[in-house]
């Protein structure tokens, strides 16, 4: 069963930029298409940004196209965020997860995601 660890969040100010890193172990990393999710306070878990497995295809939520960058390193078994140009609404917990389900068409959907970790505290303030 895979294990995934979250790191990299922290306290910025609007503008700014964070790398969020997560590591992967118990499961065959460079099989699975990666995803990263966020869920702030109050709200449902939603799709941040997901990556093929061999990294060549991206997609990523509207509210984030164009500032963040998804990559991962199938050596090290990792998959980071890079997020640039931080706004207060990106504030959340940040998760990543590998994608074991296809029970839809969509890449977006949450329960095709499984083996949540503990996720990564992002605060933007304004």
């Amino acid at each position: 069963q895979g294990h995934l660890i979250e790191s990299g969040g922290g306290l910025v100010q609007a503008g700014a930029s964070l790398r969020l890193s997560c590591a992967a172990s118990g499961l065959t990393f460079r099989s699975y298409c990666m995803g990263w999710f966020r869920q702030a306070p109050g709200k449902e878990r939603e799709f941040v940004a997901t990556i093929g497995w061999r990294g060549a295809t991206t997609h990523y939520a509207d509210s984030v196209k164009g500032r963040f960058t998804i990559s991962r390193d199938n050596v090290n078994n990792t998959v980071n965020l890079q997020m640039n140009s931080l706004k207060p609404e990106d504030t959340a917990v940040y998760y990543c997860a590998p994608r074991v389900r296809y029970t839809r068409i969509t890449y977006s959907f949450t329960g095709d995601y499984d083996y949540w970790g503990q996720g990564t505290q992002v605060t933007v303030s304004s």
